[in-house]
């Protein structure tokens, strides 16, 4: 088989900016079919910006981003929501005067199949059990580790192709920081196609089949997450040694 077939997340020379800086200089990088990718670096290093260009809530200044093969470049985020590329946003933008069960139905709100729509909340339940006891409570008394939770059952009540988490352990305690990654991982183990953004470089490329290293814009290193997990220049610059 063809390795270019299963590619269904490709970015060549995206540049991205605003407020007149120029935050994305060129970014290379492409996601394959039943993968974990990881993108990692400091905080400014370009990393949300870059998914938020591919996810379509900012302007592609150059370069192009290809999903399924066809070119998305200055599509809603709607569109591309519809056709199966889905993004929890850094901050998780759960509806916080609606129950935890309405946020669920609004990631929904694409899909028609009323019974197949019952069966996923189920199942939305199943992987966070927390959420389940709390079906009724207002989405904006929860703690921030509840709400990430909240945010990654939402998105995948739109049954997405390509995940796109954007910093999920950010501002969470050590134990929910175990429970998000434990959650990331077991959805890629049932099929489902991850780009992950991640401060905890260290965290994130354990579960990673391969991962990037950005700096400044720019992707300047690539490879397999074990092998960027055990390089020197990483663990020096991201894990403190």
């Amino acid at each position: 088989m063809n390795p270019q077939q299963d590619i269904l997340l490709e970015v060549s020379g995206l540049k991205v900016a605003y407020g007149g800086i120029q935050a994305v200089k060129g970014v290379h990088f492409e996601v394959r079919q039943g993968e974990l990718v990881s993108l990692i670096g400091a905080n400014g290093a370009g990393k949300t910006t870059t998914l938020k260009a591919v996810t379509g809530l900012q302007p592609v200044a150059d370069g192009d981003v290809k999903y399924l093969g066809q070119s998305i470049k200055g599509q809603g985020p709607w569109d591309l929501v519809k056709q199966g590329l889905v993004m929890v946003p850094e901050g998780r933008g759960t509806f916080t005067r609606m129950t935890i069960t309405e946020n669920l139905q609004m990631g929904a709100y694409l899909r028609s199949d009323k019974a197949g729509i019952e069966a996923d909340i189920e199942r939305i339940f199943g992987i966070f059990p927390r959420l389940k006891e709390r079906r009724a409570q207002l989405a904006g008394t929860m703690s921030g580790g509840e709400q990430q939770m909240l945010a990654m059952g939402r998105a995948l009540m739109a049954k997405p192709k390509v995940l796109l988490l954007d910093e999920p352990s950010m501002g969470l305690s050590p134990i929910m920081v175990d429970k998000i990654f434990e959650v990331v991982n077991d959805i890629h183990k049932q099929g489902v196609t991850v780009l992950l953004v991640e401060q905890n470089a260290s965290r994130a490329l354990q579960l990673a089949n391969r991962g990037y290293v950005m700096e400044s814009g720019l992707v300047t290193m690539t490879g397999e997450g074990q092998s960027l997990l055990n390089d020197p220049k990483v663990r020096a610059a991201y894990l403190g040694e």
